[in-house]
């Protein structure tokens, strides 16, 4: 299987704790795939929504594609995402209970159909923030050290 990564939503690991992740299809158009194959896409922004029995995304940008002209869509419309019946009814449960949200962590091609992975995920507080960027830091000045220790 070919999978040929698009764009990632770094923020959305920074802003939650993401526990479970979903792959959904996209409902799009054929001058969005073509801005999609050529990366003009920002999910920084975007956040999923359920409505009724069905799941969208909103705020997730994908520009005109230049040479669409009349055929391209507004590019921040909210599109229908594609998942089983089984997998809304878990994220309905999820949402409701628990009060975790749904954000999109990444967008790729599939076998030259466009996926979207969701990660239902809670909140990260300032201090839970700070804790992981220090974590961070740590693993990577131990790794600069274990680097510079082996060369000596």
């Amino acid at each position: 299987m070919g999978i040929k990564l698009i764009a990632s939503n770094k923020k959305a690991f920074h802003d939650y704790f993401i526990d479970d992740v979903f792959e959904a299809g996209l409902v799009l158009t054929g001058t969005e795939v073509k801005s999609l194959r050529l990366g003009k896409v920002n999910l920084k922004e975007s956040f999923c929504r359920i409505k009724g029995n069905e799941v969208f995304i909103n705020n997730m940008n994908i520009s005109p594609y230049e040479q669409g002209n009349r055929e391209n869509q507004d590019p921040t419309r909210v599109r229908k995402l594609l998942l089983h019946r089984s997998e809304i009814d878990k994220l309905i449960r999820k949402v409701d209970e628990k009060g975790l949200t749904i954000v999109p962590t990444k967008i790729y091609f599939k076998d030259s159909r466009v996926k979207l992975e969701i990660g239902v995920g809670k909140g990260k507080k300032l201090h839970d923030k700070r804790e992981t960027l220090k974590g961070k830091q740590a693993d990577r000045e131990m790794a600069r050290a274990v680097r510079d220790h082996s060369r000596d």
